[in-house]
């Protein structure tokens, strides 16, 4: 695949892939639809008028549908239009979001009081948008009592059913129970 440098006003480099848009020269097509700079339709050029009507107006010729019949050509500032594209992208990424997986751990023979702290971290986490993983450690003797952990697991689930709720129910893996539990999408 060919690259293509472009620089623009604001001397910013920006690859290119060559499939993407073709400009002036790099296209092959013999005739082109031609699209003007202020959108008008100009009808169907072929590539040596399309381009001489670019060049007079100042701008460049862009290929911005390759696929029909004959060719889409727009004739436009290409600079600018990359500017605006990657401008376009920041901002999108700006409003992405990234859902974070946190960890609380709890233990079968947990007094109330910490149950409670460890319970509005967990509201804490959920109401940033974050899911959040409930591990219990088993102990020793403990194995022989994990339906204290099916229990504990019941209370954290009811404890948090109006912020969030389990993906699918407790699981025991050796000396764990995990439980993760999603935020409640907000409706709108």
């Amino acid at each position: 695949m060919r690259r293509v440098f472009l620089r623009t006003f604001f001397s910013e480099v920006f690859y290119i892939s060559a499939k993407e848009l073709l400009i002036n020269e790099q296209i092959r097509a013999e005739k082109v639809r031609v699209i003007g700079a202020d959108g008008s339709q100009l009808g169907i050029l072929s590539l040596k008028d399309a381009l001489k009507s670019a060049n007079e107006a100042g701008f460049d010729l862009v290929e911005m549908s390759p696929n029909a019949e004959p060719p889409v050509c727009k004739i436009m500032d290409y600079g600018k239009f990359l500017y605006e594209k990657t401008k376009k992208e920041k901002e999108s990424k700006k409003k992405r979001t990234t859902v974070e997986l946190k960890e609380i751990k709890f233990s079968c023979r947990i007094d109330k009081h910490d149950f409670e702290t460890k319970l509005n971290h967990a509201k804490r986490f959920l109401g940033d948008g974050n899911k959040v993983k409930i591990t219990i450690v088993f102990s020793g003797r403990e194995m022989n009592h994990t339906d204290r952990g099916y229990d504990l697991m019941a209370n954290i689930k009811e404890a948090l059913v109006d912020i969030g709720g389990a993906d699918k129910a407790p699981s025991l893996d050796g000396r764990f129970m995990t439980l993760v539990i999603s935020p409640k999408k907000e409706e709108k």
